[in-house]
């Protein structure tokens, strides 16, 4: 495990301080998932398993997969074939609430997606107050901790508009966090900041996981990937090639694609 990760509990379905990831039952089970846009097979039946505590991060060249997969654990991409399980629950069958199990699974996407014709704090409170049927008062309560969290709290009023890309990164994690998820997802979250900001989000992601959120994040950061995960996975055509322990994955790849793609990251990230 890495030694970012911390005792603290930052999700609802956080285990204790004393149990491993790898000793949990999965939070996350993915089996046999296949997914198509049109003729285009993007993924190739998917086997993967997230646990309580775990961060898992899933790297690859654009256009393996990654954002596909991460979009599946929600159902934002309905699969063509497999499923997903959360907490034992099918989310791809039928009868499963999905609306009310997304409740549980945070996500944060390249693009902010805040409303830019709200202020910080009614972005936050938003969810929790429409969803959750929270009193305001509450949800701005929750809001101002979680933003604090992430170094926002003195823009709590501030037009969403205004703010530089990675501010409004950073009131997206804290929006999602509001509705105390058991597991965040983040969609590579820095590609479209500029150089001089994915610090402060990168950082704001050690933080979740140093508090024992578990974390999937699909990224080209592969420094982060490197010192904050448990475990990665390398993505290729559709396929996972390789995963293991960050020392494993990135020291002693097994796979020539995996030492193919990393090889133009190894130097800066050594």
């Amino acid at each position: 495990m890495s030694e970012m990760k911390g005792s603290s509990a930052a999700g609802a379905g956080a285990a204790s301080a004393t149990d491993a990831p790898a000793a949990a039952e999965p939070l996350i089970r993915v089996e046999g998932l296949h997914k198509s846009f049109g003729n285009l097979e993007v993924l190739k039946g998917i086997d993967m398993e997230v646990r309580p505590r775990e961060v898992v991060t899933i790297i690859g060249a654009s256009g393996s997969g990654k954002s596909t997969l991460l979009r599946c654990l929600n159902l934002l991409e309905t699969p063509e074939s497999g499923h997903v399980w959360f907490h034992g629950k099918d989310l791809t069958e039928v009868r499963t609430n999905v609306n009310e199990l997304r409740e549980h699974i945070g996500m944060v996407f390249q693009g902010f997606n805040l409303f830019n014709n709200m202020d910080v704090l009614d972005n936050c409170t938003l969810a929790p107050v429409t969803l959750k049927k929270m009193k305001k008062a509450e949800a701005e309560n929750v809001a101002m901790k979680h933003l604090a969290s992430v170094g926002m709290d003195k823009f709590a009023h501030a037009a969403v508009a205004r703010l530089s890309g990675g501010q409004k990164q950073r009131v997206a994690i804290a929006r999602a966090l509001c509705m105390n998820p058991e597991v965040m997802l983040f969609d590579e979250p820095t590609s479209a900041l500029d150089p001089e900001v994915v610090g402060e989000v990168l950082e704001a992601m050690r933080k979740l996981a140093a508090d024992g959120m578990t974390m999937v994040v699909v990224t080209h950061e592969m420094a982060f990937a490197k010192t904050v995960s448990d475990r990665v996975v390398f993505m290729d055509q559709g396929v996972i090639c390789e995963e293991g322990a960050p020392d494993e994955l990135f020291g002693h790849p097994k796979h020539e694609r995996t030492r193919e793609f990393l090889s133009r990251y190894l130097a800066d990230i050594a």
